[in-house]
């Protein structure tokens, strides 16, 4: 069977933290706030796979009220969640996820980022997309005051 999730996630933007997107750090004067590295890619990609097969949210599985998590790489929890869907018998077949951003420019760093988030993931990079969009100065992000991503995934299931 085939299962299919989709994950969002925003932080605001801050002076005094690097800005990880994918696990790759962007050269920026802001960055991403949160209890972890707050990489809103990779914690759109975890909650995607997440919502594949039902699992709940992050803050179920990694609550930011556990100092455990305090200032972790995104890519060690998204790590985490692709064993609890490989537990259950889920196997990724690809991503796809957007992140939503006014600056700073995102498009050199996208393929880094798919290799990452593959890596991790365990799939070729091939069936990670990774794409970065413009909000035009429309809203909390073109005001530059956050940043979100998108993901959409599908699992294969043995049920």
């Amino acid at each position: 069977m085939t299962r299919s999730g989709f994950g969002f996630d925003l932080h605001p933007l801050v002076a005094g933290r690097p800005l990880v997107l994918g696990g790759v750090t962007v050269p920026s004067e802001v960055g991403l706030d949160g209890h972890s590295d707050a990489d809103v890619l990779s914690h759109a990609v975890a909650e995607a796979l997440l919502g594949a097969l039902a699992l709940g949210d992050l803050g179920r599985h990694f609550p930011d009220t556990d100092p455990r998590w305090r200032g972790i790489s995104s890519l060690l929890l998204l790590g985490h969640v692709v064993e609890l869907v490989r537990g259950r018998g889920g196997s990724l077949v690809n991503v796809d996820a957007t992140v939503l951003a006014q600056a700073p420019r995102l498009a050199p760093h996208l393929p880094e980022m798919a290799k990452r988030l593959s890596d991790v993931l365990g799939i070729p990079v091939e069936r990670v997309s990774v794409k970065a969009k413009s909000p035009e100065g429309l809203g909390l992000v073109g005001r530059r005051e956050g940043m979100a991503a998108m993901a959409v995934v599908s699992v294969e299931v043995r049920e």
